[in-house]
């Protein structure tokens, strides 16, 4: 499958949204290792290319966007009344003969704003034109604002803003335009899809966390844990462990537990990291819901800028903890929007956990002079998924519904799998 995207950018500023938007389309893209070339004007400004754009993998075609050495002047067709100016179409032409000539090797080709902002209605006559002489060319054409409202009588020069193309499906970002799509091309609904926007929010991280990222992908998953701390018995790492199993076991939920450690000299890590697994596995998460960050570079603990960036992307911080004289890693968690659940039995994170309004669980803990142990009733498993149950009620609230989607929902790997690849394939197929 080759795919071109159709931007004619003649820059590649960030302050333009739509470059944006580009750029998370080319990204998913090429993650999926799909075969892209992205289209631009001739005239492009090369000095602006950052991030995605750089990547070695993205192929360029540049249109003609020049007459005899002049560069071709855009003039805005939004206004019905407009004329065409006296060389519009000469410049269809040459536009036109340039797109029939480089788009001819493509199976599909992705169009951005063309058939519908003014500025570009030279490009939107010309790839029609071009489109005569392609007749195998599939076409996705993305509207990137709120469709024109149809005049109730179209200008026949002006009519490609109001008119349907042939081999072609029009995309919006929400259902809510997807009526005032049709009617602006005067098309059937079912001519247009939704595609939503995605939101590159592990982009605006740290490398550590991008890095992390992109060894573990745990950005997809819809429970995220993390839990700060060394690799000691008593911090328990391996209550968190059974709680996210019997979590994953109740919701069905996909989950990753990330564990920031760093090593201890009361155990070795090795040993104490088989203990955290075998708790995991026998409450119900797999091998690869499990992360240490030891494991991926970090022999001495990850990055405490990282780890604040990873509880702005996490759910849920879970401390059951033997002993903490304040608990300043819950405040961090909180302060980035996380269910936080912790030992009723510490002192410390009793009273630290009532100020901020906690959830409360039951764990051996070391008090004021003595330590106290606890016995589940009829046991230790069935208490843990009672209190699971509870908790995804907590994580049905507004507040952490709404952070975990716009992590999962609108991510580039979601829309893709979901949105656009159906597309693409529907349209390869019938190739």
């Amino acid at each position: 499958m080759k795919i071109a995207i159709l931007t004619m950018f003649n820059g590649l500023s960030q302050t333009y949204s739509l470059v944006n938007v580009v750029s998370e389309h080319i990204k998913m893209l090429l993650e999926n290792n799909i075969d892209i070339t992205i289209v631009v004007s001739e005239t492009i400004n090369e000095k602006e290319k950052w991030g995605i754009f750089l990547d070695k993998r993205l192929k360029w075609i540049k249109i003609k966007n020049t007459i005899n050495n002049k560069q071709i002047k855009w003039y805005d067709y939004s206004n019905q009344n407009k004329k065409l100016h006296d060389t519009f179409y000469d410049e269809v032409n040459v536009i036109s003969k340039d797109f029939t000539e480089k788009l001819k090797s493509f199976d599909i080709c992705i169009m951005h704003d063309i058939l519908y902002q003014g500025w570009h209605y030279i490009h939107n006559v010309a790839i029609r034109k071009a489109q005569k002489s392609l007749p195998n060319l599939k076409f996705i054409s993305f509207i990137h604002s709120f469709p024109a409202t149809r005049p109730k009588e179209i200008i026949e020069e002006l009519k490609y803003r109001y008119t349907d193309m042939p081999n072609t499906i029009f995309a919006y970002p929400t259902q809510s335009g997807i009526k005032a799509l049709s009617h602006q091309y005067n098309i059937p609904k079912e001519k247009c899809v939704v595609i939503n926007n995605s939101i590159p929010l592990i982009e605006f991280l740290s490398k550590e966390v991008n890095d992390l990222n992109e060894k573990t992908k745990f950005i997809e998953s819809e429970i995220l844990i993390i839990y700060p701390a060394r690799l000691t018995q008593s911090k328990k790492q391996e209550k968190v462990a059974a709680l996210a199993g019997s979590l994953k076991k109740v919701t069905g939920k996909s989950i990753k537990v990330i564990y920031c450690d760093f090593p201890s000299i009361d155990i070795d890590s090795k040993k104490y990291k088989e203990i955290i697994i075998k708790n995991g596995l026998t409450h119900g998460l797999n091998k690869e819901d499990i992360i240490f960050t030891t494991d991926y570079g970090y022999k001495n603990g990850f990055p405490r800028k990282a780890v604040l960036d990873l509880f702005s992307l996490s759910n849920i911080f879970i401390c059951p903890s033997f002993s903490e004289s304040f608990g300043l890693t819950v405040l961090e968690a909180a302060s980035k929007g996380n269910v936080i659940i912790l030992n009723k039995k510490v002192p410390a994170l009793e009273e630290l956990g009532k100020s901020i309004n906690c959830y409360f669980m039951n764990w051996d803990a070391k008090n004021n002079g003595y330590n106290t142990y606890e016995t589940y009733y009829p046991n230790e498993m069935q208490y843990y998924i009672d209190n699971a149950k509870k908790i995804n009620q907590l994580l049905e609230s507004d507040i952490i519904t709404a952070k975990t989607k716009v992590r999962t929902r609108y991510s580039n790997n979601y829309i893709f799998k979901n949105q656009l690849l159906p597309i693409l394939r529907k349209l390869y197929k019938n190739n």
